[in-house]
């Protein structure tokens, strides 16, 4: 299935975009897709609420691939109020060399502020003082239920809620010249656009043939796949595992593929009035206008 949550920011009510692409209205069940949701019963009553009951239609997946709504609704991110954000850097071998990094011999981890969530069509914000704003189209994990010291990899499908489309948008700057670790680049508000849904791993054939693309006014500055992953998606969650207790409800981004701006001085950074739009195979499309902080 694929959850969405429509609304205002901080009003968001659960959606869920049916197979005739039909988004539908879930406030029945009077539940936010948030942690809890979705380790105690959240799906199950989504796919009672399907099967059971007409429910109001909020919109469609129009031809171009985006979600259209009715009295142009506004989109949240799929997953309410998480825990961690936590994020995998060098995760593709052509970015760590675009960057002129090392290719890591274990996962890079950093960590996202969860305030910076925020709906895949909501606008960017460039921090003041920022002349670094650079993009990263990823595809982020949601944990399902709680992992701690996995014993292997093998372990990790069924601890998996779904997946959806990230940006784990960067101020280079601030993340590289600023003395201390990568965060103050990653955190800052408006940093993290994810959606338009969620989609259950059984909608997704597998998890490492998703092709993931970004282009900024029209550009195309990323096109590539997770099957260039180092680290792939099952052994990240699994690593994670071994030095954090994973949540519910927890986002994990995976790594960025080559085509950021950092590492090309003819690749201009973000700056207001740009247009980012971002897809990937099975997870719907995002689009997000510029803006200044």
């Amino acid at each position: 299935m694929r959850l969405m949550r429509i609304g205002d920011q901080g009003r968001e009510r659960p959606a869920l975009l049916d197979d005739g692409g039909r988004v539908l209205d879930l406030s029945e069940l009077g539940r936010d897709i948030d942690g809890s949701f979705l380790s105690d019963g959240g799906l199950e009553a989504v796919a009672r609420a399907a099967e059971s009951a007409e429910l109001p239609v909020l919109g469609e997946l129009g031809q171009s691939g985006r979600v259209e709504l009715t009295g142009d609704a506004r989109i949240g991110a799929p997953v309410a109020k998480p825990e961690k954000i936590i994020c995998i850097g060098l995760n593709y071998r052509d970015h760590a060399e675009e960057t002129g990094n090392p290719i890591p011999s274990e996962p890079v981890l950093f960590m996202k502020a969860p305030n910076c969530l925020v709906g895949p069509n909501d606008e960017i914000l460039v921090p003041r003082g920022s002349t670094k704003t650079d993009w990263e189209v990823e595809l982020a994990v949601v944990i399902g239920r709680r992992a701690r010291y996995l014993d292997s990899p093998d372990d990790v499908p069924s601890f998996l809620a779904g997946y959806a489309i990230s940006n784990d948008v960067s101020e280079r700057e601030f993340q590289m010249e600023r003395g201390g670790q990568w965060d103050k680049g990653k955190c800052c508000e408006t940093f993290n656009p994810m959606g338009p849904w969620l989609a259950t791993p059984d909608e997704i054939v597998d998890v490492q043939s998703i092709g993931l693309k970004l282009s900024v006014n029209g550009v195309v500055r990323q096109d590539g796949t997770t099957a260039n992953m180092i680290f792939g998606v099952h052994h990240v969650v699994w690593y994670l595992s071994q030095f954090m207790v994973l949540e519910p409800g927890d986002i994990v981004n995976t790594g960025t593929p080559a085509g950021v701006s950092l590492g090309h001085d003819d690749v201009p950074y973000l700056t207001a009035g740009d247009l980012v739009e971002l897809e990937a195979d099975g997870l719907g499309r995002q689009a997000s206008r510029v803006g200044q902080a």
